[in-house]
């Protein structure tokens, strides 16, 4: 069942069409993924969706007492709101009124009976108090200081505020626009596994693409003005779309080989404007007309980067360092040698040190214990989440050149217009200011900042912020071939599995450990957690000893007929989950009764874990 519609949906910003004719329909209990290039107008259709802006045209239709909130990608603004206060805005007048409720109750000074009466029979006349319970509820789940004002919070406890706010009032509709920002990896897993038991409509938007595969079961791509609807996974979009596109430009070709003829024909003079001929001489008109009206596909960025010098072989080299921030030990006895080359990824929770260690790793910060040295023949570049190196003051073309007109690269001199057409940027907006900028826009401009300055090792805090998908899969291929050395803070598990060769984990209470290889590697790797022995032996003295475990050196009868058995097992599944596939592949798919989806998905997603586990089972096995 529909619970929205769009019909001819049509807006332009001056002569610039973002929407053109869009028809969309969402039903109740979809995962909708929108996608699109940095600026094609993704966040201005949530705001339609949202009811905070208006079409020019065609007509938007909701569900009757349909609610929808909307998460923002940008965080808003500092205020001295405390985290409650900022969550139960989400609820309007009744939020406003557990508000001072919750003030009074937890400011003892401001508590009369009076007031407390009053906000009393505010709350029961609008049924208020359930609600109260789900406002604590949420905040509660996702363990966020209720009293702490939100100014004083780092930028994914912000995330999850705004995300809290936008789930307070239970909507049937959820707009999510990057949602994952500034949140670190367990954030990003917990909303994942959150948003996949939420049980309204969804549609988001993000780069986070173990996030897309994981939860979308519908890609609708904004291209061109145009809305396309993709039904099933990502891997699906991106075959169909790449067919869509092969189709497109053979038709174009087709279209501007005729063109070329009908060209050439006019200009065989007086033949071709004798009357009987003028019928050929208005298709040709009415073809430059359809030729000028086309809509050409925005180009791929194209990035390089100048290496530099070769640097010496030892990089950076850490003995027994620990480093504290008051009795807060945030780096304890850690050691690690990174040589020439080394692709390094540092993955731990927001506010564990990741930046700390990264400043020990450059030499800026000096370790309380330990000894830390780098290599010769340095030359770093450095790109950080903040993006405090751009100088919002100052032009596209300042903040690259100091205003020059050529800037050099790998020893070879380049405009600087062509220089930032490989970034996206237009020959118009190279003189806009950078404030003007959005924020994916920023990163691109950071980026080709840093790109100009030789480097032989690039230091990344959180590259993937705001950057559309392949301009992500770009940066992905050139920091592959990358030959310097590379540091990555990131929390985008695909670009980590992608680029880095090794990962340094923050462990908790100070410890940071090394592991080979990106982020599944580390999932692989990591140690399994302790669990109690439910069966313990009390000795005399009334202590408990644990029982002795042999190590394990060979499979015994019934674990060598599980492993005989596990690859027809995983064959079965394989086949299962490639038909569910195939099922939800179907435009019909959505038509069926909300539980009969819902079924669909959450056996296609038992499937899913239950052939990771499969896996890993069979790995272990076959292992001995």
């Amino acid at each position: 069942m529909s619970i929205l519609t769009l019909n001819n949906i049509s807006l332009a910003y001056g002569h610039h069409p973002l929407l053109t004719g869009v028809e969309l329909r969402v039903d109740r209990g979809e995962r909708v993924c929108l996608v699109g290039r940095n600026g094609t107008g993704k966040s201005t259709l949530f705001r339609l969706l949202s009811g905070e802006a208006q079409a020019d045209e065609g007509e938007i239709r909701y569900k009757d007492t349909l609610r929808v909130s909307y998460l923002r990608q940008d965080i808003p603004e500092q205020s001295q709101n405390s985290v409650y206060e900022v969550v139960a805005a989400g609820l309007g007048e009744l939020g406003a009124l557990l508000n001072e409720y919750h003030n009074v109750m937890h400011h003892p000074q401001q508590k009369t009976l009076h007031t407390l009466s009053e906000l009393q029979q505010g709350i029961d006349m609008l049924d208020g108090w359930n609600i109260r319970q789900k406002v604590e509820s949420v905040l509660s789940r996702l363990s966020l200081p209720q009293d702490k004002n939100i100014s004083e919070c780092s930028g994914g406890i912000k995330r999850r505020v705004m995300l809290a706010q936008a789930l307070v009032s239970d909507p049937d509709l959820l707009l999510l626009d990057e949602p994952t920002n500034h949140m670190d990896i367990a954030a990003i897993t917990w909303l994942e596994e959150f948003l996949l038991a939420f049980q309204g409509a969804l549609i988001f938007i993000t780069h986070d693409r173990t996030l897309l595969r994981h939860l979308a079961t519908r890609i609708i791509e904004l291209d061109r003005g145009n809305l396309l609807s993709f039904p099933g996974d990502y891997d699906h979009y991106l075959t169909k779309k790449q067919q869509l596109l092969d189709a497109e430009e053979r038709n174009n070709a087709r279209f501007d080989k005729k063109l070329a003829e009908h060209e050439i024909w006019i200009r065989q003079g007086i033949k071709a404007r004798r009357t009987r001929n003028e019928g050929r001489v208005k298709h040709l008109e009415d073809m430059r007309r359809e030729r000028g009206q086309r809509l050409k596909r925005q180009s791929k960025a194209s990035l390089q980067i100048d290496q530099g010098k070769v640097s010496g072989k030892l990089v950076v080299e850490l003995r027994d360092v620990s480093f504290h921030y008051a009795e807060h030990c945030i780096i304890r006895d850690f050691s690690t040698r990174i040589m020439r080359g080394d692709r390094v990824g540092i993955i731990g929770p927001n506010g564990s040190g990741k930046s700390t260690l990264l400043k020990l790793l450059l030499s800026e910060l000096k370790p309380g214990t330990g000894w830390a040295a780098t290599g010769t023949k340095l030359q770093t570049a450095y790109f950080d989440q903040q993006r405090e190196q751009l100088d919002l003051d100052k032009t596209v073309r300042e903040n690259i050149s100091d205003g020059a007109e050529y800037v050099t690269i790998n020893g070879q001199s380049r405009h600087i217009i062509s220089y930032m057409k490989d970034f996206l940027f237009p020959p118009e907006r190279i003189n806009s200011s950078t404030k003007s900028l959005s924020g994916g826009e920023r990163n691109r401009l950071l980026l080709a900042r840093i790109f100009t300055r030789p480097a032989n090792m690039l230091v990344l805090d959180e590259p993937t912020n705001d950057l559309d998908v392949e301009t992500l899969e770009l940066l992905e291929a050139l920091l592959s071939e990358y030959d310097g050395t590379l540091l990555l803070v990131s929390h985008d598990r695909t670009f980590l599995d992608r680029v880095v060769t090794s990962t340094l984990v923050f462990e908790g209470d100070g410890h940071v450990a090394e592991y080979v290889g990106g982020y599944k590697d580390w999932l692989r790797q990591r140690p399994a957690p302790v669990t109690a022995d439910k069966t313990k032996t009390e000795n005399e003295q009334g202590t408990v000893r644990s029982r002795p475990v042999k190590a394990k050196t060979k499979l015994g009868y019934m674990e060598k007929r599980e492993l005989n058995a596990l690859p027809n097992s995983i064959e079965i599944l394989e086949q299962e989950q490639q038909q569910l596939e195939a099922l939800m592949a179907n435009g019909d798919f959505y038509k069926q009764d909300r539980d009969s989806i819902t079924a669909t998905l959450s056996r296609l997603a038992q499937i899913k874990e239950e052939l990771e586990a499969s896996y890993e089972r069979w790995e272990y096995l076959d292992s001995f």
